[in-house]
């Protein structure tokens, strides 16, 4: 069974809009692209897929635009590339490699990871924690910028049950932000 990685930006006070932490920098976009180059798909709701379409889908000329740097481009073309599912009950089709994940959540994504491969990654705030309340997520990545947004919305509010996790890897970057990575210590039934 491939596993399911949630992985996130959220600053020191919890807040995970992806504009509250510090700006990417190439240390933080190779990190990045590591992530996404090592999942075999990308799991996503409505408003993250189309946020992560609208900045990083290769245009059709072909060329990036100039607002990127030489290092956001490697991010953009794996994510460009990536196999992608989309979990949308108001989508009726999507593109950009990607189909819709549809009828019972739960079973859609224990299906993906029944799959072979080597893992699935999902983004965004509010399917994950859909995914976490389901028991579904075998290991949570949370890169902790070292800012304090006091706004915004917060890291999984509104969890249903308590979910202990093990720290089983971490990664600090010089701009102070460090990556935590943890499984949960008790696998769900």
């Amino acid at each position: 069974m491939r596993p399911l990685r949630y992985s996130i930006n959220v600053t020191l006070d919890g807040c995970c809009h992806h504009e509250a932490g510090l700006p990417p920098d190439e240390e933080s976009m190779r990190y990045w692209t590591d992530r996404i180059e090592r999942a075999d798909a990308l799991l996503y709701g409505r408003v993250t897929y189309e946020m992560m379409e609208s900045a990083w889908r290769r245009p059709p000329t072909g060329t990036w635009p100039d607002w990127m740097d030489e290092w956001d481009v490697p991010f953009a073309e794996a994510i460009d590339r990536a196999q992608k599912y989309v979990v949308s009950s108001t989508l009726t089709e999507v593109d950009w490699s990607a189909e819709l994940v549809q009828g019972d959540l739960g079973q859609a994504v224990q299906r993906l990871k029944q799959e072979p491969g080597e893992g699935l990654a999902v983004g965004g705030v509010t399917l994950p924690l859909a995914l976490a309340d389901l028991g579904l997520i075998d290991e949570y990545e949370f890169v902790v910028q070292p800012v304090l947004a006091g706004h915004g919305p917060t890291l999984l509010a509104g969890l249903r049950e308590r979910i202990q996790l093990e720290l089983v890897d971490r990664h600090e970057f010089r701009s102070g932000a460090v990556a935590l990575r943890y499984r949960p210590t008790q696998v769900p039934a």
